[in-house]
C-alpha cells in the first residue's frame, strides 16, 4: 500500500509531507520511504495559527477559518507529494493535522483538537484520508499523544541495550525500549516551543527561531532562570505524560522571567537550549537509556544538538537517517505507518507509551473519489520495522557534531564537567529536595529528580 503522511508539529513552521510503500511481512513491516518535502504554511494561515493558540482567546469564527486554511495547505501539500514524490499514484493519506489544543487537567488529557479538515485533502487528491488520529486513544483513557511511539517502538526492537527515539518539535517526546519491558513514551517537556517564542518577542517578531542556534551560543547560561524553569512540576510526573504550548508559552516565560533579575536576550535563548538538553537528559537517564536516535526540527540546532551530547556521556547519539528515515521526515512518515495500520484493522497506540486502557484502532476515514474499498483485516501486528535501504553507522555521543563547531569557553557547548555553574557538574545525582537545599545555599542551579520512578510502565 502506499500512503501519504501528512504532520504539521507544535512548531507550526511548514507541513511536512512523506510517502512510502508499506507492507506486511510475517511480523514485519516493510517500509520503502519514497521521499519528502516540506510546504510552508501561507502566510495569512501561520499568522491566524499563532493568533488563535493559546493563551489566546479565539472565536468559533477563526476555529472555522482554521479548518478550512489548514485543510487547504494539507491539500495542496498531499497533491504535490501525490506527483512529485509517487509519480500520481497512492492508495491513501493519513494527516495529523495541526493540534491547536491539547485540554490537559490533573495530568489528565480530556480532549484533543487537531484541526484541518480532510474533505478537502480527499476532494483534491481523490484518495481516502484517515484523520484524527489522537481522539480514539483520549477517548480510551489515554494521553493521545505521543503517537510516534508505535513506529519508535517498532523501529528501535532491533537495536541492543536500551534504545530510545528522541524527538525534537515543539515539545520533545521520547520512546524507550528497555529489554522485557513494553515501551514507554512521554513528553519531555520543551524543545522548540520556549525558544521560538523567545526568539519572536525578542526580535519583535523579525525571526521566528534561533537560526543554527547562533544567539544561544552568543549568550551565558543563566543558572537563577534555569533554576526556576526547572522548579516546573511537571518535570516530576510520572509517565506516561504529555504536554504542549498549553503550558509552554511565551506568558510562561515572561512570568519566570519577571522572577529572576532579567538576562540579556542570548543568555535567554542559552538558558532555554540548556533546558531542554537537561530536560531531555534526565529522562533518558531515569530510565537507563544507552543509544538515543534523534529527529525533528531540532536536530538542526547544533548547540542544541551537543548539549544533549554533553549532558548524557556514554550514551550513543545518531539521527534517525542511520536506520533509513530522514530527521526532517520521520513523524510524517510515522504518520503514514498509523494510517496504513488503521487501514488493515490494526491499533496504531501502545497502551503502555499513553497510558490508555487498551490499544485502539486510531482515527476516522474521509473517503476518496471511488467507494471505500479497505483491505482485509491483518491477522496479527508487525512486531519490527523493517526500512528498506542501508543502514549507516552509529556515532558516539558528540560525534555528530565536529569540534570546529565548539562553542567558546563559559558558552552552552561547553563539556559539563568544565561548568561548574551548570547541571551536570555534581559527580553524582542529588534528588529535588537535597538540590533545592544545595542551590539556595550556594547559588548552583539544581535539577528535579527525574521523570517518575524508573520503570512506569502502565
Amino acid at each position: 500500500m502506499r500512503v501519504i503522511g501528512l504532520m504539521s508539529g507544535t512548531s507550526f513552521d511548514a507541513i511536512e509531507a512523506a510517502a512510502a510503500d508499506l507492507t506486511l511481512d510475517g511480523d514485519s513491516l516493510l517500509l520503502r520511504p519514497l521521499g519528502h518535502l516540506s510546504v510552508l504554511y501561507p502566510d495569512d494561515v501561520r499568522d491566524l495559527i499563532a493568533a488563535t493558540l493559546p493563551p489566546a482567546v479565539t472565536t468559533t469564527r477563526a476555529v472555522c477559518a482554521l479548518d478550512t486554511g489548514i485543510g487547504q495547505a494539507f491539500a495542496a501539500a498531499a497533491t504535490r507529494a501525490l506527483r512529485e514524490l509517487c509519480d500520481g499514484t497512492a492508495d491513501l493519506v493519513a494527516s495529523h493535522g495541526q493540534t491547536m489544543h491539547h485540554w490537559v487537567e490533573d495530568g489528565r488529557v480530556r480532549g484533543t483538537l487537531q484541526l484541518g479538515q480532510p474533505a478537502w485533502i480527499a476532494e483534491a487528491t481523490g484518495l481516502p484520508v484517515v484523520s484524527d488520529l489522537r481522539s480514539r486513544d483520549v477517548a480510551a483513557g489515554g494521553q493521545g499523544a505521543p503517537l510516534v511511539a508505535m513506529t519508535d517502538a517498532l523501529l528501535l526492537s532491533a537495536l541492543p541495550g536500551t534504545p530510545a527515539a528522541l524527538n525534537l518539535g515543539g515539545i520533545a517526546n521520547v520512546t524507550v525500549l528497555a529489554p522485557g519491558a513494553e515501551p514507554l513514551a512521554f513528553d519531555t517537556g520543551p524543545a522548540n516551543a520556549l525558544l521560538d517564542a523567545a526568539v519572536r518577542h525578542f526580535t519583535g517578531g523579525a525571526a521566528a527561531y534561533d537560526e543554527d542556534g547562533r544567539r544561544a551560543a552568543a549568550g551565558r547560561v543563566s543558572p537563577e532562570l534555569l533554576r526556576v524553569l526547572l522548579d516546573d512540576a511537571y518535570y516530576r510526573r510520572p509517565a506516561p505524560k504529555t504536554t504542549g504550548k498549553e503550558r509552554f508559552h511565551l506568558p510562561y516565560l515572561l512570568r519566570a522571567l519577571d522572577a529572576v533579575t532579567a538576562p540579556a536576550a542570548d543568555d535567554v535563548l542559552a538558558t532555554l537550549t540548556l533546558l531542554t538538553a537537561v530536560t531531555v537528559a534526565d529522562a533518558c537517564r531515569a530510565h537507563g537509556v544507552t543509544e538515543l536516535v534523534v529527529s525533528g526540527g531540532g536536530t538542526r540546532n547544533p548547540v542544541l544538538m551537543r548539549m544533549i551530547a554533553e549532558e548524557l556521556p556514554g550514551v550513543t547519539l545518531r539521527r534517525s537517517d542511520d536506520l533509513g528515515l530522514p530527521a526532517d521526515a520521520k513523524e510524517a512518515l510515522a504518520f503514514a505507518v498509523l494510517g496504513f495500520l488503521t487501514a488493515h484493522g490494526l491499533p496504531g497506540a501502545l497502551p503502555s507509551g499513553t497510558g490508555a486502557h487498551r490499544a485502539t484502532l486510531l482515527g476516522s476515514i474521509t473517503p476518496g473519489m471511488s467507494p471505500l474499498r479497505l483491505p482485509a483485516p491483518a491477522t496479527r501486528p508487525p512486531r519490527l520495522l523493517r526500512v528498506m535501504g542501508g543502514l549507516g553507522a552509529a556515532s558516539t555521543a558528540g560525534a555528530m557534531w565536529s569540534e570546529g563547531d565548539r562553542v567558546s569557553p563559559d558558552r552552552p557547548g561547553d563539556a559539563a564537567r568544565d561548568r561548574p555553574d551548570r547541571p551536570g557538574a555534581a559527580p553524582a545525582r542529588r534528588t529535588l529536595a537535597e538540590g533545592h537545599a544545595t542551590a539556595r545555599s550556594n547559588g548552583q542551579v539544581s535539577r528535579p529528580a527525574h521523570n517518575g520512578p524508573p520503570r512506569d510502565l502502565r
